[in-house]
């Protein structure tokens, strides 16, 4: 029997994690947690609800963190990210999905997260078990402050993403893109070398060591490509990139690709918009 940890029923990564509990064969339980998040003591709740069955979790920042310390508790291996899985032989993505890892698991028991969007997601249409951890006196949660973010829609849970990075030029040329995006009722994003400019808070950073996204559509402006960031939205359903570099690296992840000067198409894409729109 496997247990499977979902960060809420309807999380499309979790959705994937039960495709992976489901192909290791047996029974599936799927179960989450209420209350304040506190790593050590929900991956203890996970550990008692899973007995001695496999433990499967979501390829997310949190997912993977409760597995990181279910595993340490059980002084158990964990296999983070894993594509694929035969028995004991496994295929883990590292490095942002550019390198494949061919391994072999030494346990009987399997603690294993999914890598994102290398597994369909699954319909689940049972009961998620809520766990209700206990904190004891070793934990005490005094406030959980939500982010502001100041009426904007954000990053993890926009339809459309319009990014921006080094070829914005600088903090004044995210105007245009934050007009854009208030018409798509879209979030703003960035990349790395933005945020190490100063020009965005590290809270607008999508890629390997930031957000990692999964809109309906991405519009990529003056972003090259690079590996780190594409980790981060490759889970898109669709790429425009936009970019005066024909051969800038994002054009091969790119559904749809317009190359030119960034500072002239996305004024243009915004006026025909505002047609449309008629305002």
């Amino acid at each position: 029997m496997t247990l499977v940890f979902m960060e809420s029923a309807d999380d499309e990564l979790s959705r994937q994690a039960l495709t992976l509990a489901q192909s290791l064969g047996g029974d599936v339980r799927a179960v989450t947690i209420d209350g304040p998040y506190a790593p050590s003591v929900w991956a203890a709740a996970i550990v008692e609800a899973a007995g001695g069955d496999d433990i499967v979790g979501p390829g997310s920042d949190r997912g993977n963190e409760l597995l990181a310390h279910a595993a340490a508790q059980l002084d158990l291996p964990f296999a983070a990210n894993v594509s694929e899985i035969q028995g004991d032989e496994l295929t883990r993505l590292r490095w942002g999905g550019t390198l494949l890892e061919e391994a072999r698991l030494h346990s009987d028991r399997r603690l294993l997260s999914s890598a994102p969007f290398a597994f369909a997601p699954a319909t689940w249409g049972q009961e998620v078990a809520v766990l209700t951890p206990s904190f004891g006196d070793g934990v005490q949660v005094v406030d959980h402050v939500a982010p502001d973010m100041g009426g904007k829609v954000s990053l993890a849970d926009a339809k459309v993403v319009v990014s921006g990075g080094r070829g914005v030029g600088s903090a004044e040329g995210f105007a245009i893109l934050e007009e854009l995006a208030a018409l798509l009722d879209a979030a703003v994003g960035c990349s790395r070398v933005v945020t190490s400019a100063g020009w965005r808070p590290h809270s607008d950073q999508v890629g390997q060591t930031g957000t990692k996204v999964s809109p309906d559509l991405y519009i990529a402006c003056g972003i090259s490509g690079a590996t780190q960031h594409i980790a981060g939205c490759k889970g898109a359903k669709a790429l425009l990139a936009i970019n005066a570099d024909k051969e800038a690296t994002i054009f091969a992840h790119a559904d749809y690709a317009v190359i030119g000067d960034l500072h002239e198409i996305v004024p243009a894409i915004t006026a025909e918009l505002r047609k449309v729109k008629g305002s």
